[in-house]
């Protein structure tokens, strides 16, 4: 696992995501899940690869249940990008380390 990748929770969400100066890929999972388990290693590839112009993060949703609720997670893995605040992409389900990436690229153009 990379070290570049941000657990983030309930109580630093805000200031660690929504307040980053960086586009913010955060990947709202669970340990019981398959799917979050197969992209993880592409996450780890990724928060090195844009390190310094992005970011990775990873909410759990068992823990953070006010975050799922916020953002209507439904379904994981369920990943979101954001910049200045705002979601600029979504994708749910596992998805390849080129399409996230090109969510990333999208966000940072």
């Amino acid at each position: 696992m990379s070290d570049k990748v941000v657990h983030v929770g309930d109580a630093d969400f805000d200031s660690t995501v929504l307040n980053s100066k960086e586009p913010v890929l955060v990947d709202f999972w669970a340990e019981w899940c398959g799917p979050c388990k197969m992209i993880a290693p592409a996450l780890d590839e990724l928060a090195d690869a844009y390190n310094g112009r992005a970011k990775i993060a990873k909410v759990n949703v068992d823990q953070n249940r006010a975050l799922a609720v916020k953002y209507h997670v439904r379904s994981i893995p369920m990943l979101l990008v954001f910049k200045d605040g705002e979601v600029q992409a979504q994708q749910i389900g596992a998805v390849g380390k080129a399409q996230l990436a090109g969510m990333l690229d999208k966000a940072l153009a």
